[in-house]
């Protein structure tokens, strides 16, 4: 059974497959913000939306990370780690990419389990 959650005009945020939560890239409200900044913005945006689901970000099981910046990546994994316990961090991909958008310089696809 195939469950979607959080319409927009364009996708739902979360579609739930076989146990599965599956994300919607998600990016940060507040363009001015560096790539830390950005980052740990969609990671409360994250954890928001995994709670309105019954998960937690201590379920998710794999990241995909598109960047258009690689000199500011440090600034992500420190992001990142903050967020994220040691024990639970999940499989991990990040992607350089030219252009995500006017201000944007990252955004996050992340799948879970409930």
């Amino acid at each position: 059974m195939i469950q979607r959650h959080f319409p927009t005009r364009i996708n739902h945020r979360i579609v739930e497959a076989g146990g599965i939560l599956h994300f919607g890239g998600l990016i940060a409200d507040d363009l001015t913000q560096d790539m830390k900044g950005q980052t740990a913005q969609i990671c409360a945006k994250i954890d928001k939306l995994l709670a309105e689901v019954g998960s937690s970000k201590e379920k998710l099981v794999t990241a995909m990370l598109y960047i258009t910046d690689f000199d500011q990546k440090e600034g992500m994994n420190e992001a990142w780690l903050e967020w994220l316990p040691a024990g639970h961090l999940p499989t991990r991909a990040t992607i350089g990419v030219a252009e995500l958008g006017k201000g944007v310089l990252i955004e996050i696809v992340v799948s879970a389990v409930r």
